[in-house]
This record gives structure tokens, sequence and C-alpha cells, in this order.
């Protein structure tokens, strides 16, 4: 009978306390969440309760299990395995607290500075990531290494792996080059500032949005909502275009070819209406110029602001369809045309021919040679 009820007691008195505890810590959590809504960090933490119960359970179990005299022919291994869930459960809790007081330490920070700098939310946003998947790392590898050294014969071999450790690192660190240097150019991105989190780049020819930094690789969407993923040591060895970096207001231009007739003073009042009615334009400056002529037209430019990447986007092409609409019915002339009528002959010519049946108009602009004939 002491052989049934024992264990049962052990094993259940764990499971019981362990849910008990639970219980309690989830409800001081929930209470505190509910007292102090400025801050996540208390809701956060209750994102852990599966890892702290799985942590209480097994060193629970692992304390008492002497007691118990459960399948003794098997302590020893059962023992270990108690251990090794302990490790891992700790980890996985270790991991859980620490993102919750990094997210809480960001959320404060971003709602203190989102308004007045949000470049600089965006580059902390940027390196809390970073911090996270490092310390998850160091956390995941300290958990392995404590779980291999639960096995005699690996702290056996501990003594030849720190003998051989130089000569393993060097190789590993020859066969592991890319991924080294990729994982050096994360932290240079983070702590350097040139990417964050949000920013609008240009690379590769591909306009679009950092939507994720790791270690290794950065992803951006373009604007058709793909994804562009590349090393991120693409970032410190090659040049590319950051529009948000400093503050992300722009500047934008819009060209027209047109004939050079084309009313400028009209067309100056036509793009001052047409931003006045476009939500995107911030209002700070716009201007209209002639920056090129040819034979036939000449290129007219418009330049608007916006806060912003799409803003600046959406005012370029509100401002490019609704000047072309107005030309079209108002101005119909300005729009660039094929010239099919006569050439105006120089005074003087009153349209004679040559003998050859060349105007004489034409014959001014041929070479000497060819106005003597052949020889």
């Amino acid at each position: 009978m002491d052989d049934v009820l024992r264990p049962l007691i052990v094993v259940g008195g764990s499971v019981v306390l362990t849910l008990l505890l639970g219980w309690a810590t989830d409800l001081l959590l929930r209470k505190a969440d509910e007292r102090h809504h400025e801050t996540p960090l208390w809701g956060l933490l209750r994102r852990g309760r599966v890892p702290y119960q799985l942590v209480l359970c097994a060193a629970l179990l692992r304390g008492s299990y002497d007691e118990a005299r459960l399948l003794p022919d098997h302590e020893v291994a059962i023992g270990r395995i108690l251990t090794l869930v302990l490790i891992g459960a700790a980890a996985w809790l270790a991991i859980r607290v620490a993102a919750a007081v990094v997210e809480t330490s960001y959320s404060r920070y971003a709602s203190n500075h989102r308004e007045r700098d949000p470049a600089r939310v965006r580059r902390v946003r940027t390196q809390v990531t970073l911090i996270q998947r490092v310390v998850t790392a160091v956390v995941g590898v300290v958990a392995v290494a404590a779980m291999l050294l639960t096995f005699p014969a690996m702290r056996a071999a501990g003594a030849s792996l720190l003998a051989s450790a130089g000569i393993l690192g060097i190789v590993a660190g020859v066969a592991a080059q890319s991924t080294l240097g990729n994982m050096f150019a994360g932290l240079q991105i983070a702590f350097g500032d040139m990417v964050r989190i949000g920013d609008t780049v240009i690379v590769d020819g591909e306009w679009g949005t950092v939507e994720e930094i790791t270690l290794t690789f950065l992803t951006v969407r373009t604007w058709d909502e793909r994804r562009i993923t590349m090393p991120v040591s693409y970032f410190t060895s090659k040049p590319f275009e950051n529009w948000s970096r400093g503050t992300p207001q722009m500047t934008g231009t819009v060209f027209w070819h047109l004939d050079h007739s084309a009313p400028l003073d009209a067309m100056r009042d036509k793009l001052r209406d047409i931003l006045r009615e476009c939500p995107a334009w911030d209002g700070r400056a716009y201007n209209l110029t002639v920056t090129d002529s040819t034979p036939s037209t000449m290129e007219v430019r418009a330049l608007a602001t916006a806060k912003d990447a799409d803003d600046i986007w959406t005012v370029r092409v509100t401002v490019r369809e609704q000047m072309i609409r107005w030309l079209t019915a108002e101005h119909p002339y300005a729009l660039p045309r094929v010239n099919a009528a006569d050439a105006v002959l120089p005074p003087g010519s009153n349209g004679r021919r040559s003998p050859d049946g060349v105007p004489a108009a034409r014959r001014v602009h041929q070479h000497p040679r060819e106005r003597s004939g052949p020889q």
C-alpha cells in the first residue's frame, strides 16, 4: 500500500501545488495589469505562465522524486529527464521574461517620443528587436550546453573539447565567414543607425519599406507587396538610398513636355489650386519652371513637398493627372504637336528653285561640293 500511496502523494502533490502556485501568480499579475494600465509589463509577464508552471512542476518532481520511489530501476534516467525538462523550461521562462521587460521599455519610450521624433523611435525598435534575438540565442546556447553537461560522457569530454577549442574556433570562423560577417553587419546596422524598421529605401532599383531586420538578413516590402530578402552585409558594403534618414519630409518632381505656347502663368495658378485640394501636400512649398527646351517642345517641371515618401507619390500622380486633364480641356494648343506646315523660306528667295529642282532654302545648307555638282 505504501508503494502506491507514496508515489501518488508525491506526484499528485507536486502537480496540485504547481497548479495552485500558477493560478495564484496569474491572479496577482492580472490584478496588477488591471490596476496599472500605463505599463504593459504585467500583461506581458502573463505570457510566461506556461513555462513558469512547467519550471515549478519539474523542480518539485526533481526534488521529491527520491522520496516517491517510483520505478527505482530507472531512477537515474527519470531524474536526468526531469533535469533536462527543468533546464529547458527555465530557458523558455527567461526568454519570455526578458522579452516582456524589453517590450515594456520600448513601449514607454515610443509613447513619449513617437510624436516628437518618429525616426528615433524606429531606430530604438530596430535595436530592441535585435537585442531580443541576441538574448534568445544566448539563452538557447547556454541551455543546450547545460543539458549536455548533465551527461557524464560530455563532462569527461569537456577537457578535450576545451583543448581543441582554439583549432575548432579557427575552422568554424573560416567556414562560417559569410554568416559571421552578416551577424556583425546586423549589429552595425542596429547600433550604427544606418537603416531602421519602417524606413523607406531603394535597393537594386526597387522601392520599398524595411519590414524585418535580423542578425543575418533584412526584408524589404515593395510597393506591390513583394518581399525582397537580402543579407544585411549588403547595406554595409554597397550604397543604397534611405528616404527616411533624418526627417521623412520629401520634395517630388513632375515633368511635362509641352508646346512653346503653353500658358505658364495659368499653369502655376492651376498647380496651386491642385495642391490646395490634395490632402497629401504638406503646404511647405511648390514651384513650376521651364527646365529645358527643344526645337519642338519645352520641358516644364513642377515641385511639391510632402511629409513622407507615400504622400509624395500621391502628390506627384495627382498633379500629373489633373494638370494634363486641365490642359486638354482648357488649353489643348499647349500639348505637344507634330508640325506638318510648309517651311518658311528665308527673305529674298521668293520660292525660286534651282535647275535641279532643289529649293534655294535647302541648297544653302548643302555641302559646297554638293552645290558644285559632279566634277
